[in-house]
């Protein structure tokens, strides 16, 4: 975890923004820029305790068995874990495990790309259909973040990089696996929540929904014990899933304290996003992670993030929702100027779901 402390012998900032990757296969690099240095407080400790911080698992082949009483129950078991935890690891989930190594594999065959090459993917706004870069925003962060990244829009139109040869056809399949997964739970979800079971597929029109495919790249770094890979953030959308390969990394905010997330095969994390808390007017809430970084090996993350679409104007569900008893906990807005607004505000915690909870509740 990030320290209050400084390096002895700290370097001054970089003279240019240079990829995390170019910087950390840097021989002269023997601790990290100064403007990488990040600062927290306070500093949660980390559980220690499997049984109190246990996550919890969701078998995905249960929910789709067509065995009412095995539906019901992990119907139940989802519904606990998005209120207890905001997010659950999913085993059993249809997805070919040899397209995701495939996909990974190509990743990192992108990121090992020159940096000349991948100034081509070098996008500047939230809705550009493909952005490579690093930290967060680049230039405009006054801390940056040790990880690269590439971000695709993959729906309702597809984007990709054309390079290397074939990553956007392995892509597109497991991006349209994953929209097919998302919908099943989220059916799963609305029927927890007391609504019709395709309630958010249809008030939500996911058949435009948006859809954003993320890579993170965190190379290993010479002093992670002042680095950070991601702050403290919660996603935007409804839900996102997220593979990475078997370098741990991610840590998930529970009960005050950080809790590790393993890096098992075979298994998929998926975390509440922003949007699901609101439809379920703080009924669920979105989960607070971050990424730490290590000084022995690169981790590779894929967040894939669901939303409704772009033009959707996401507020609690009517049904959840009682004036004298349970009364709209969330002011409704445009899923697209929810996008704008995160970008304008600090990575922080509930930063942005903040700006559009009610304050008098």
């Amino acid at each position: 975890m990030a320290t209050n402390q400084l390096a002895p012998e700290t370097p001054l900032h970089a003279p240019k923004l240079t990829l995390v990757k170019s910087l950390s296969e840097s021989a002269k690099l023997t601790s990290i820029p100064s403007n990488y240095a990040y600062f927290t407080n306070p500093i949660e400790p980390v559980a220690s305790d499997p049984e109190e911080h246990s996550i919890p698992i969701i078998d995905f082949s249960l929910l789709t068995s067509g065995d009412p009483a095995q539906r019901s129950k992990i119907i139940q078991d989802l519904g606990k874990a998005c209120e207890d935890w905001g997010g659950f690891m999913l085993i059993n989930y249809g997805v070919p495990e040899s397209l995701i190594k495939a996909v990974m594999e190509t990743c990192i065959k992108f990121f090992n790309l020159t940096d000349e090459e991948k100034k081509e993917f070098d996008g500047k706004h939230v809705f550009d259909p493909i952005k490579c870069g690093t930290s967060l925003h680049g230039r405009m962060d006054t801390v940056l973040f040790w990880r690269d990244f590439l971000k695709v829009i993959v729906h309702p139109e597809f984007h990709f990089p054309y390079k290397p040869t074939g990553f956007g056809e392995l892509a597109f399949e497991f991006c349209k696996r994953l929209r097919k997964l998302v919908r099943e739970l989220l059916n799963g979800i609305s029927e927890n929540l007391g609504l019709e079971e395709c309630y958010i597929e249809k008030t939500l029109d996911l058949d435009s929904g948006f859809q954003l495919f993320a890579a993170n790249l965190y190379p290993p770094c010479p002093q992670p014990e002042l680095a950070i890979g991601i702050p403290p953030h919660t996603d935007h959308g409804l839900l996102t899933i997220l593979a990475q390969n078997e370098i741990g990394g991610l840590q998930v905010q529970h009960n005050g304290k950080w809790v590790n997330v393993d890096a098992l095969s075979n298994c998929f994390f998926v975390n509440i996003g922003d949007h699901l808390e609101i439809l379920s007017n703080g009924k669920y809430k979105s989960l607070v992670h971050q990424a730490i970084v290590n000084n022995k090996a690169t981790r590779i993350s894929l967040a894939i993030a669901h939303g409704p679409p772009l033009d959707a104007i996401v507020s609690p569900a009517a049904e959840l929702v009682n004036n004298e008893s349970y009364p709209a906990a969330y002011i409704p807005m445009k899923y697209k100027e929810y996008l704008e607004l995160q970008q304008i505000n600090p990575l922080d915690s509930k930063t942005t779901l903040n700006r559009v909870r009610v304050q008098n509740l």
